[in-house]
């Protein structure tokens, strides 16, 4: 199928609150699941956000505000299960696991990205204000257009902020110790990480217009230690 149909793709998932986050056609290794019963995809695109222009959408939505659980995981499945009727498609998501879909490994094969020091991949616009909440799984091959050739941030950056303005030490080049940092998000002196986002996320220089506004990052932050 031409680029015509993925350029036709973009255009409705940033109507529905999503960015087009490219795709690649699936080899066997890559994990993708099957469309239906015994149908390999011939090609997989991504949907998520990219900096902050597609939170007003999820915040404007019913899931938002009804005040149920989940609310970005179901407003995620509505929207993307809607563009996956409209081009015939079948789709996959990085919660509701097992089974648990490797969306960074495909994220790295759509966009040519690698992981930052803190283990979120870097983009080079938008630098770790991005996220992937879906895929949509075709039978054809689509073309697609190519991923970018972008030097990788990190191997320039000689101060690597990112893994020195933690308060309490969480992050390492080898390792993040998840139960440290929650605790100290939950307690009174993790006020401004738990209201503004992660410090050391915030202090990397990458994308820096990118970051999320305070209400989306205190929803994320507010899931994060549930």
């Amino acid at each position: 199928m031409s680029r015509i149909f993925y350029d036709q793709m973009v255009t409705d998932a940033r109507h529905a609150g999503l960015d087009c986050r490219g795709g690649f056609h699936p080899a066997v290794d890559d994990q993708v699941p099957e469309i239906g019963t015994g149908r390999r995809p011939g090609t997989l695109v991504l949907l998520g956000f990219a900096g902050s222009s597609q939170w007003p959408s999820f915040e404007a939505s019913e899931e938002f505000r009804d005040g149920l659980g989940d609310p970005l995981d179901r407003w995620s499945r509505r929207v993307i299960d809607g563009l996956a009727a409209r081009f015939g498609a079948g789709s996959a998501y990085p919660f509701g696991g097992p089974p648990w879909w490797p969306f960074q490994r495909w994220a790295m094969k759509a966009e040519g990205l690698r992981a930052s020091p803190l283990g979120i991949l870097m983009h080079p616009q938008f630098g770790l204000w991005h996220s992937y909440r879906g895929a949509l799984l075709f039978a054809e091959r689509i073309e697609l257009p190519a991923p970018g050739l972008s030097p990788h941030p990190c191997d320039t950056c000689l101060t690597k902020p990112c893994l020195h303005t933690c308060p309490v030490n969480a992050v390492h080049p080898d390792r993040y110790e998840a139960g440290r940092c929650r605790d100290f998000v939950r307690s009174a002196q993790g006020s401004d990480c738990r209201q503004s986002g992660c410090l050391a996320r915030r202090a990397c220089p990458v994308g820096a217009e990118h970051r999320q506004g305070v209400r989306e990052a205190a929803f994320h932050m507010a899931a994060f230690v549930r």
